[in-house]
């Protein structure tokens, strides 16, 4: 899995608190659960572009692929568990996340998303528009 790290400053942030319903009978954040929090920060980080100040930067698009490693047990804490978020790749019709579920100390999962256009009302894929490939592209690392 391709997840080399780029700099913080192309990563989306996004905190979270553990519930008590996530927790396993192991005693340990369940291994779905991490999927609603790779779903949650991916949301945010798409619908929160402050340049368009509340447009969201992309419309309509559907999960091709997830991939996950789980690198250490997530333990419940009371402190925020975050979740960073990252584009790796921009494409016509698709783009690539990738993503580090972690905290100050430790890296508990990376994973990477593989998004494509859709075209709800058509029911079918799409292109990306120019600017919505330029929203995604702001999350990119630059040389």
């Amino acid at each position: 899995m391709d997840t080399e790290a780029p700099s913080a400053q192309f990563r989306h942030v996004y905190e979270f608190h553990i519930r008590f319903g996530d927790i396993d009978s192991q005693g340990h954040v369940n291994n779905v659960k991490f999927l609603g929090y790779l779903e949650d920060a991916r949301l945010e980080m798409l619908h929160s572009d402050p340049v368009r100040k509340g447009e969201r930067p992309v419309r309509g698009m559907v999960v091709v692929r997830h991939e996950i490693d789980y690198r250490r047990p997530l333990l419940f804490t009371v402190d925020p568990v975050r979740v960073e978020t990252w584009v790796t790749e921009v494409r016509t019709a698709s783009f690539k996340l990738a993503y580090e579920i972690r905290d100050d100390e430790h890296v508990y999962a990376t994973a990477t998303s593989t998004m494509a256009a859709f075209d709800v009302a058509k029911g079918r894929l799409r292109r990306f528009t120019e600017a919505e490939q330029e929203a995604l592209a702001r999350y990119l690392p630059r040389e």
